[in-house]
């Protein structure tokens, strides 16, 4: 009796040690012992964030993986920033020239295109600059016209954004030096996120950029009254990517983790869930998913207008930065 007493106790001791280590969500599970959570950091942009999707995204991978995620939510410029000082495992942003240099300078590999859509000009219906139904530069040489007039003016998040980085470009492309436009009384930064940007805009009666879900959001939850002027235009594409940051550049980062999630996203499953998101609330979706598109081809012109703003030298990953995982672009 003295030996079983002994026994008792000493598997009472082990357990108790057991569960003290590991905690009583993973000793006492499906099996003797589940594997421990692990967390991934996802340095993020604010267009993503401010419409809800990555909530979404993290309760659906969260019930699938033994991974946390957190997030991160700021400019592109800022984001990328996170990471290349040891803040995040990936990124997930829209500015194809950041994204190629945090390639290039070797904080990043396994670059995957995920989704789409388009920014767009809104304004009031009013529309003093008269630029509905015009084409893009028509309509920013509208803007800086009356704005030069005192009649309008333009809300810029001059945050160095993928938002902020497409503004500038449709300016040049429009025949305008954005550093002279900054310096006029009509051209306002607000040096925000997407969300208080367009808040600023609605407030100011005037127009700004904004990617079309951040915007589609804020308006139909009756935040602002701005509408959309200009869209779906070739030069207004909006595309997304996720990055692991380089387990070379940064070893304590969560790479596994990061390629999980980038798999995930790329999934039949992941792109489904961007392909549904703001389909019931708002009346369409927010995203578009682009994976199944690039890979078959199945818009061919949708498709150009992809690989002619974000793709590198006609890559979406080069081979040097794809990290021994070539499956990712098959």
């Amino acid at each position: 009796m003295r030996n079983k007493g002994i026994g008792v106790w000493f598997a009472v001791i082990v357990v108790t040690v057991l569960v003290s280590v590991l905690g009583t969500t993973y000793f006492f599970g499906v099996g003797p012992f589940e594997q421990r959570r692990t967390k991934l950091v996802v340095s993020t942009t604010t267009s993503l964030y401010d419409t809800g999707l990555l909530d979404v995204i993290e309760v659906q991978f969260e019930e699938q993986y033994v991974i946390d995620v957190y997030f991160i939510s700021a400019g592109t410029g800022i984001a990328i920033e996170y990471a290349m000082r040891g803040d995040a495992d990936l990124i997930l942003v829209h500015s194809p020239l950041h994204e190629l240099v945090f390639l290039e300078d070797g904080y990043g590999v396994c670059r995957k295109i995920i989704a789409y859509n388009f920014f767009s000009i809104v304004g009031f219906a009013a529309d003093p600059a008269n630029i509905s139904g015009t084409i893009l530069t028509q309509a920013l040489t509208r803007i800086v016209d009356a704005g030069r007039e005192g009649e309008v003016a333009w809300v810029s998040r001059g945050d160095n954004s993928g938002t902020h980085t497409k503004e500038k470009s449709l300016w040049s492309i429009a025949g305008f030096d954005w550093n002279e436009l900054r310096n006029e009384d009509w051209y306002m930064e607000s040096g925000l996120g997407m969300g208080k940007t367009l808040l600023i805009a609605d407030e100011k009666m005037a127009y700004t950029l904004a990617d079309i879900g951040t915007y589609l959001k804020y308006y139909t939850d009756g935040l602002v009254s701005l509408e959309v002027l200009i869209e779906q235009v070739p030069d207004m594409i909006n595309v997304y990517s996720a990055i692991a940051v380089n387990k070379n550049y940064n070893p304590q980062a969560n790479f596994d983790a990061a390629i999980t999630f980038i798999k995930y996203l790329a999934s039949t499953d992941g792109q489904q869930l961007l392909a549904d998101y703001g389909k019931i609330t708002y009346g369409r979706s927010l995203f578009f998913p682009a994976v199944q598109l690039l890979a078959q081809n199945t818009d061919p012109t949708l498709t150009q207008w992809i690989e002619d703003y974000a793709y590198f030298n006609g890559e979406e990953c080069p081979v040097e930065y794809q990290d021994d995982h070539p499956e990712l672009y098959r």
